[in-house]
């Protein structure tokens, strides 16, 4: 494994930033929490609404058309719709940013995506993060005629005509799949010179592409002892590709719970004192992360509320 490198964007002054993964509108068994799958639209409010006023720097949300059911038990089938959801939570937020955490962006055309986040970042006064990737369920492709095998081409292709049809008013894209030129996808994004790209994904091609066509990176599931060796992908895929500016790490740390639960909280997950999990989080920020997305454990949206409360008033000014 390489040495731990330096982080692949901002200086070392600049402080993290920390994200929230919205409970109810995804709902996979690995980290949904039960009291989610009889939660809906009122809980969700409530969720964005904390993160917006604690001053988190995003609310994400997750994206998938339909589940199969070889994999529902897993997976679960409640999945929102991102380009509904963060239209929905704009208004009825402020300041916090919308990350799609990801828009699987193989499965539509790349105009019909540019029209829809284009038009988001145009409602919300431009809070839009895009953050997009290639999918993983064959099925969906399948039921949308999509080629699952092609996947990975057709995503390298979509970004560049999606960056294309954000930036230009009348873009003109030559790509074997999606040829246009002469059209207009308006209204226009309200950030100049369009909202960043955030690529997920952690495979070595997943972590090139975002390293080449994106301003971040979005990790799935990576740990401390994957991450160095990531990074230093990133940093000589950038370099070779001529690429510098500010590049976004963004890193999912395990659930966490300030306190001692009375209750056995499972799973991927770390519970005590604020300054234990701060200590944790300050793991992944040494390590090259620059935006940490958080998750707190809880049994009602009661709980979710004041944990979420908690790791902002007492876990993040340690980090």
């Amino acid at each position: 494994m390489s040495e731990p490198a330096a982080p692949v964007s901002e200086p070392a002054s600049v402080p993290p930033a920390f994200g929230v993964q919205l409970p109810v509108q995804s709902q996979s068994t690995l980290y949904c929490e039960p009291w989610e799958t009889t939660a809906g639209p009122a809980e969700l409010a409530a969720a964005a609404q904390a993160a917006d006023r604690l001053g988190f720097a995003y609310v994400a949300v997750c994206d998938h058309v339909a589940i199969p059911e070889r994999l529902a038990g897993a997976m679960g089938a409640t999945w929102y719709d991102p380009v509904s959801t963060l239209g929905w939570l704009a208004a009825l937020t402020t300041r916090t940013l919308l990350l799609s955490h990801v828009a699987v962006l193989p499965l539509r055309h790349p105009l019909l995506s540019a029209k829809q986040y284009a038009t988001l970042d145009q409602l919300s006064g431009g809070r839009l993060l895009l953050g997009v990737g290639a999918g993983h369920v064959p099925e969906e492709f399948a039921a949308l005629g999509v080629d699952f095998h092609q996947r990975g081409a057709i995503l390298d292709e979509t970004l560049v005509a999606l960056d294309l049809a954000l930036r230009e008013e009348f873009p003109v894209h030559e790509g074997p799949r999606f040829p246009f030129s002469g059209l207009s996808v308006s209204p226009r994004p309200v950030q100049s010179p369009r909202p960043p790209l955030w690529v997920g994904g952690s495979s070595p091609r997943a972590v090139r592409r975002a390293a080449t066509l994106g301003e971040g990176w979005l990790s799935q599931g990576d740990t401390l002892a994957t991450l160095p060796e990531q990074l230093e992908l990133i940093r000589t895929t950038r370099e070779q590709a001529g690429r510098g500016g500010p590049f976004a790490v963004n890193v999912i740390p395990p659930a966490l719970y300030v306190g001692e639960p009375s209750w056995h909280l499972g799973r991927r997950s770390v519970s005590g004192k604020p300054e234990q999990l701060a200590e944790t989080l300050r793991g992944y920020v040494a390590a090259g992360a620059t935006h940490l997305q958080l998750r707190p454990r809880s049994r009602g949206v009661g709980e979710y509320l004041e944990q979420l409360e908690r790791i902002a008033a007492e876990v993040l000014p340690l980090v």
